[in-house]
């Protein structure tokens, strides 16, 4: 993160990662970012289907009051795995890439890309 000039005088700002969660200093940030992915996803499938939170339920094989808080954004006690389940179970196909990285970084990392 950086810190930039404010735009109005005596009000200080810093420019956020990219990722929320690295910013708050989770240390799973990546993966949370993933998710986050999954579940932009997710919702906008249901929405776009014009389905009801019970209806998507019914599809992805849990209850209403679980859909709702995917909806709301409350995933942490959900896998990318399941995630990735529930897509399917709403019509989407999934493919997993693992290519090299294009930087030199110490570790990969796990980005969601809707096509």
């Amino acid at each position: 993160m950086t810190t930039r000039k404010p735009l109005v005088e005596g009000v200080d700002f810093t420019v956020g990662s990219g990722n929320i969660w690295a910013d708050l200093g989770y240390p799973d940030a990546e993966e949370m970012l993933a998710k986050a992915g999954l579940v932009r996803e997710i919702t906008r499938i249901i929405r776009a289907r014009r389905i009801t939170q019970a209806q998507a339920a019914a599809l992805m094989g849990i209850d209403q009051p679980k859909v709702s808080n995917l909806l709301r954004g409350r995933f942490r006690g959900y896998s990318l795995h399941r995630l990735l389940e529930f897509l399917t179970h709403l019509g989407r196909d999934v493919e997993i890439v693992i290519s090299r990285q294009r930087r030199s970084r110490v570790a990969g990392r796990i980005r969601v890309r809707v096509g």
